[in-house]
């Protein structure tokens, strides 16, 4: 490798790892909400429990709608401006979580951050696509995931252990200003020039959703159901399964810990290594072999291990499979959004990016509603988890099709 694409290379991967970093720190704030909200809710003025569910759920309903706008404003300006805006937006919410008292007021910041996530996240991907060596791009995708989730960790934590000690509004402040650090940041990373790859041409304008073929429809249903079970199933129902299973506290080591703790720290665990496993799946998805076979392999391991966490199992057998689960949730996840990268090689980034995002959100958004309806019904875990079991084996057996297929075509 010659000196100046070692140093292309070297100020890619710079940029992604800003960009990561710039989203993980706006993270921060609404992160934290999720863990102190439930508790704090009459500090800020809340004057029912219903408003908490409200208040952590509005950002995702804004976002189904927003997501194409945002693509829309994408397509004319460049993505550094984009991102900026989401900074801006970001800092403001957070800040006025510190400042802001009473539902409406939050109601009100909380679509705010739901406008500034659908700005954060096809920014964020497009850049990864602009900037990701077309060889390297399982790895970049698994760096950018893996860094900017770390906001999730940090917020989950960092606010369950201040806001204690001197409240929810001064957490919230500092916060907020450590998301403006992200403004100096992208000004020296990006530069105003980057827009995508390549520019539309007069009939993709046209077209509000970019013209799809075979393998982009299988990435787009993958998106889908990877994200509603994934980051809608188990992300809502893991406290639920753990009581269901083992009761409201478990003796761990001769420490009893309750329900919420546990499930907190299993998912920390994955929130934790995914900057390291993400971006090794990512290099091996890289690899001579391609995507497939690690992707099909792990959407088959998936399927048995996430069926498995609706079993009556011993528990140190049960959190096993709950942790294989989650490896095979970072591998697919990473894998998914690298595919989707490949996607945009011949086609606008942007257009396809807001499409991806826009299923993924509607995943996101319908697998707490499904999972919640399915419970209810006797054996309602078995056949929920079991049930996105079969959903993990079918897209594998869609893939394998789809690797028989090109692997035919090359041959």
């Amino acid at each position: 490798m010659s000196i100046t694409k070692k140093t292309q290379k070297g100020k890619s991967n710079q940029v992604i790892f800003i960009t990561a970093l710039v989203t993980a720190f706006s993270l921060l704030g609404d992160s934290m909400l999720y863990i102190v909200l439930p508790i704090y809710w009459k500090e800020i003025g809340l004057d029912s429990f219903w408003q908490i569910g409200i208040l952590l759920s509005i950002n995702r309903f804004v976002r189904l709608p927003f997501n194409p706008i945002a693509g829309w404003v994408y397509k004319r300006i460049s993505l550094k401006t984009g991102m900026m805006i989401a900074v801006i937006l970001g800092t403001i919410t957070t800040l006025g979580y510190g400042i802001f008292q009473g539902f409406m007021a939050w109601l009100i910041l909380r679509m705010i951050w739901g406008v500034a996530w659908s700005f954060f996240r096809i920014g964020g991907l497009s850049i990864v696509a602009h900037h990701a060596e077309e060889s390297r791009r399982g790895e970049a995708m698994g760096l950018y995931n893996g860094i900017y989730r770390l906001g999730s960790l940090f917020g989950m934590l960092l606010g369950g252990i201040l806001v204690p000690l001197v409240g929810l509004s001064p957490v919230a402040i500092i916060f907020g200003l450590l998301t403006l650090i992200g403004l100096p940041l992208l000004s020296f990373s990006l530069k105003t020039e980057d827009r995508g790859k390549r520019e539309e041409t007069n009939a993709e304008r046209r077209r509000f959703f970019p013209q799809l073929s075979r393998l982009k429809v299988l990435v787009i249903i993958s998106g889908f159901f990877v994200t509603m079970l994934i980051q809608g199933v188990f992300t809502s129902t893991l406290s639920s399964v753990i009581e269901f299973f083992y009761g409201s506290s478990i003796s761990l080591f001769g420490i009893v810990v309750s329900v919420t703790l546990l499930s907190g720290g299993i998912q920390a665990v994955r929130w934790a290594w995914e900057p390291f496993l993400g971006r090794k799946f990512g290099l091996w998805s890289d690899g001579p072999r391609g995507r497939f076979p690690l992707y099909i392999g792990s959407l088959f391991l998936a399927a048995i291990s996430f069926g498995l966490i609706s079993s009556n199992l011993p528990f140190w057998l049960w959190i096993i499979i709950v942790l294989v689960s989650m490896i095979t949730a970072t591998s697919i996840t990473t894998i998914t959004d690298a595919l989707c990268l490949d996607a945009t090689k011949n086609i606008n980034v942007v257009s396809f990016l807001t499409l991806y995002t826009v299923v993924q959100d509607v995943g996101a958004a319908l697998g707490p509603f499904l999972s919640y309806f399915i419970i209810e019904f006797e054996g309602g875990y078995y056949y929920l988890y079991w049930g996105g079991g079969f959903i993990f084996a079918l897209l594998g057996v869609l893939w394998v099709v789809e690797y028989y297929k090109n692997h035919h075509k090359v041959r």
